[in-house]
């Protein structure tokens, strides 16, 4: 009998942690809201891919964020993917060449980038644009460590030029939606005035759940 009770225990001891696992990863049991006001507030706020907040789902997190690109006219070039760099300037540090590797890059390309593991939905909310997706990267760069945009918001990425057969160009206006795989190339070619949409983005590792843009922090 002694003997019988020191197995269960032993078993149970085993099993403990797993169960404790297991009870730690709870369903989510409420919506989740983000209100006209707090999207308008994160869109006043500088910069141009900004994380409204980010939530747990369950098996994955998810983030909401509103995007900001200007006029491609305009003398800042937008941030949609890495500015073309002279022939002869250095590499930036820890990065590794990705995509395609050419010693001539054909005239014409636009910039992009795509991200190793992480899916990007947008729905438009004002402005308009001309959207590039498919193909490949050209002489891509990948993401530094530290790199904000990438690797912060959408993990390991490639930027570069996207070139190829099969790349797309689109007019996207108000109200269209787009949904970009993770390892599709994407970019900007044309924005008229600008273009502002809402991203959702799933994912199991990217960004923390609890984030919240600092604009909208309680005082």
């Amino acid at each position: 009998m002694k003997k019988s009770v020191l197995r269960i225990l032993g078993v149970a001891l085993v099993l403990a942690p797993a169960a404790v696992g297991f009870a730690q990863k709870k369903k989510p049991t409420e919506a989740y809201y983000i209100t006209k006001e707090e999207v308008d507030t994160v869109n006043k706020q500088p910069g141009v891919d900004r994380t409204i907040r980010v939530y747990d789902i369950g098996d994955q997190h998810f983030s909401v964020g509103i995007i900001h690109r200007g006029s491609t006219t305009a003398p800042a070039a937008p941030a949609a993917a890495a500015a073309p760099r002279p022939a002869n300037a250095q590499p930036p540090a820890n990065t590794q060449a990705c995509g395609e590797q050419v010693a001539q890059v054909p005239p014409g390309l636009s910039s992009g980038l795509y991200h190793a593991g992480q899916t990007e939905g947008y729905y438009i909310v004002s402005g308009e644009g001309m959207i590039v997706t498919g193909g490949h990267i050209v002489n891509g760069r990948t993401s530094a460590p530290d790199a904000e945009v990438t690797t912060t918001l959408n993990g390991p990425s490639c930027s570069g030029r996207i070139g190829g057969n099969d790349v797309v160009k689109r007019m996207v206006k108000t109200g269209d939606i787009v949904i970009i795989p993770a390892g599709v190339p994407h970019g900007w070619a044309e924005i008229k005035d600008h273009v502002d949409y809402l991203s959702f983005r799933p994912s199991s590792d990217v960004l923390t759940v609890g984030y919240e843009h600092p604009s909208l922090k309680k005082k």
